[in-house]
């Protein structure tokens, strides 16, 4: 499946406001591919593998109508091919999707030296660069005039492919080889990277792509295989990394969405055709291939049916759960929200009646009335020390002048008497001395 240049997919990256004028523009990817709203994945792609063997710019160089076209087919084809993106285009259009984001598939072997030099640098700085089979290669393949190498049944074979070409290869297998199952694996243990094909014959006798699996890495190896049971098989495209990370809880509901059934589920017998494509950048790529029949693998088979048809399961209850998760979640927002808000609101209060409670024992004008108050106390004291003076004046002029004493003053009646009944005598005596004081002798 061709794809851009890398000129084409940095143009995609542009101003944003240039992009929205160019959506007003699109034409509608259905009719831009020419399949129907119901077209199936493998109608989508051999519709984008036509357009793209015959508006490729290798092939165009001078046209620039057929690069629009070129353009506008892997553009369709990139919302097509995917199941998220298609379904949010048939329910709000071109609205639904960032054209920022779209992710293209580059053609390498079209990339000059140095588009191809800042592909490999961003893949290496793990920006996720999708690539795509040579128009070259699938031209040839349709054509038939590329070399294909007899593959025996069982028996693995080790070869290096250079970059952006393939090796292809034919199997032959009975009816009873066909019922059991058929699998085709790649590995490279040196982690290059490759693609797994599977061509269909033409009646032009070409080859045409109907299936591609691209390398993963496992361990210290990277792998890729092509199951043909009897049943739906299906496969697993991981969702993009960096949608995951803006809306972890979308991309959980989402990631069994890229969970897709195979185009092809099994084979007949006769003649089948596989091919590996060097996928790295500068260098060539090493693999050991073989196809086996699944016989000896019946317990695997049956294991593999049981999984997947749990995570199909699984995948149609996901929805189901979404709806409860985001209920809850809002209530659940809601009341952290609202315990936010009563935390605050609590704080505040404690605040205030703090601040009150500081009022009462830092407040300055208090402290000037207390200090006023044991200013005070010293004239207290001084008029106390004036009426003991007045007393003891009173007391002493009290006494006779001639030293005498009262006949009444005996020790015996001196006990006797009450406080309040010498007082009285004692106001009664000073008077009477008063008087005789003032009379002449």
């Amino acid at each position: 499946m061709a794809g851009p240049k890398f000129g084409s997919f940095k143009a995609e990256k542009g101003d944003s406001a240039a992009a929205a004028g160019a959506a007003a523009q699109r034409r509608d990817p259905y009719e831009a591919l020419g399949v129907g709203r119901n077209a199936t994945e493998q109608e989508i792609k051999s519709a984008f593998r036509r357009m793209a063997l015959k508006y490729h710019p290798d092939k165009n160089s001078d046209d620039p109508v057929a690069s629009e076209k070129f353009q506008e087919a892997t553009f369709s084809y990139n919302i097509l091919s995917d199941p998220d993106k298609r379904r949010q285009y048939d329910a709000s259009g071109f609205e639904a999707i960032e054209a920022d984001s779209q992710e293209l598939e580059l053609d390498l072997s079209s990339l000059n030296t140095v588009n191809t030099v800042f592909a490999a640098l961003f893949s290496k700085l793990g920006v996720p660069i999708k690539t795509t089979v040579s128009a070259t290669v699938l031209e040839e393949a349709l054509n038939g005039s590329v070399e294909i190498s007899q593959l025996q049944l069982g028996k693995s074979l080790c070869r290096k492919v250079e970059k952006q070409s393939a090796h292809f290869y034919s199997v032959d297998i009975t009816d009873k080889e066909a019922k059991m199952g058929l699998v085709c694996r790649v590995h490279s243990t040196s982690k290059s990277k490759f693609k797994l094909l599977y061509f269909e014959l033409e009646d032009n006798g070409g080859l045409s792509l109907a299936l591609q699996e691209d390398s993963a890495k496992t361990g210290k190896v990277t792998s890729a295989g092509m199951f043909f049971l009897g049943f739906p098989v299906y496969r697993f495209e991981q969702n993009n990394s960096a949608a995951a990370a803006k809306d972890p809880d979308s991309a959980f509901f989402k990631r069994l969405d890229g969970f897709q059934p195979c185009e092809v589920n099994e084979l007949k017998a006769g003649t089948h055709y596989f091919a590996v494509y060097g996928d790295n950048f500068f260098k060539s790529a090493s693999y050991t291939i073989e196809v086996v029949c699944a016989e000896p693998f019946s317990d695997q088979k049956e294991k593999l049916r049981s999984v997947e048809t749990k995570i199909i399961a699984k995948r149609s209850e996901l929805s189901k759960f979404e709806s409860e998760y985001r209920e809850v979640l809002a209530k659940f927002t809601e009341m952290t929200s609202r315990y936010a808000q009563e935390m605050q609101t609590i704080d505040g209060l404690l605040k205030e009646r703090n601040a009150i409670h500081a009022s009462y024992t830092n407040n300055p004008t208090l402290q000037r009335s207390s200090s006023s108050s044991k200013g005070k106390s010293p004239s207290k004291g001084s008029k106390s020390e004036d009426d003991q003076t007045v007393k003891k004046e009173k007391k002493s002029k009290s006494q006779p002048m001639d030293g005498s004493k009262s006949d009444d003053e005996g020790p015996k009646n001196k006990k006797e008497k009450k406080p309040k009944d010498r007082i009285r005598r004692k106001k009664w005596f000073n008077i009477h001395l008063k008087v005789d004081k003032r009379r002449p002798c």
